[in-house]
């Protein structure tokens, strides 16, 4: 506990952790529907969206929030209704506007800007770009999705496993797969100042395919997807302060962690 006690003396590192474990939970919880629906790699596709958008908004002196939230969640209603036009695949779809996002950010920093601090945070992320209006407007936004998480809960299983049936018991399936979308995009928003835009979607991706190799049921996956996101965020942030590494970076290496060794203990229950 020495060092933990250690960490929590520093207002920024308290910063981390509080923002952190909030969209740790946001991105697990969304990432369970979003991985059984094979559509998991949204989260990257949005976190180059958001990219772009700040990248724009830091090149014209502008808030790189309040500028990025509207657009990736119009980017990931965009998304949604591409993809349902079946001559466009979900993952050509996401494919594309990532690289043209990803290509719009990167041509407005090296006409305006050039590769700044603040830039590199978002691209990698960073511990130290957590002011205390991000740790409030996380901590509100966050309260928000996971509310309308637990609220529609129910509605999200019956859509994650058979849109035809929920449709046909009076679900409003568009309006529940627009919802998670814009979740997702408002939780890739928070996250990007943390894990950066290249690393925000292991926050989605990880906890639900990690909890997946031990629990079938949905809400057993996710209940581990929440827990585990959170446990890996904090025991990312103690080992990047103790090596002095890369926190975006740490939180990931954590989570490939608990991925193998959840792994390896799944196959030995199999055997047995």
């Amino acid at each position: 506990m020495g060092i933990v006690g250690e960490m929590l003396s520093y207002p920024f590192l308290v910063r981390a952790f509080v923002g952190g474990i909030l969209i740790s939970l946001c991105a697990a919880l969304l990432g369970v529907s979003l991985v059984l629906k094979r559509y998991s790699m949204i989260g990257d596709g949005l976190s180059h969206v958001s990219f772009g958008a700040l990248s724009i908004a830091i090149a014209i002196g502008w808030s790189p929030l309040a500028v990025s939230l509207p657009v990736v969640a119009l980017a990931a209603f965009f998304l949604l209704r591409l993809t349902e036009n079946s001559k466009v695949k979900s993952d050509a779809a996401i494919g594309m506007i990532s690289a043209s996002s990803l290509a719009i950010g990167i041509v407005a920093t090296s006409l305006t800007t050039g590769m700044t601090t603040d830039v590199s945070s978002y691209m990698f992320g960073s511990i130290l770009a957590m002011s205390r209006g991000d740790v409030a407007l996380s901590a509100v936004l966050s309260l928000v999705v996971l509310g309308l998480f637990v609220f529609s809960y129910h509605k999200i299983f019956a859509v994650t496993f058979d849109e035809s049936f929920a449709k046909a018991t009076g679900v409003k399936v568009e309006f529940y797969n627009i919802m998670t979308a814009m979740l997702t995009a408002v939780a890739i928003v928070l996250g990007m100042r943390m894990m950066g835009a290249m690393l925000i979607s292991s926050l989605i991706i990880f906890p639900s395919l990690t909890a997946m190799r031990l629990f079938k049921s949905f809400r057993g996956v996710v209940w581990c997807s929440g827990v585990l996101s959170a446990l890996c965020f904090c025991i990312g942030m103690v080992l990047s302060y103790r090596l002095s590494t890369p926190a975006g970076a740490s939180v990931v290496l954590v989570n490939l962690a608990a991925f193998a060794m959840f792994s390896l203990v799944g196959l030995t229950v199999k055997k047995k």
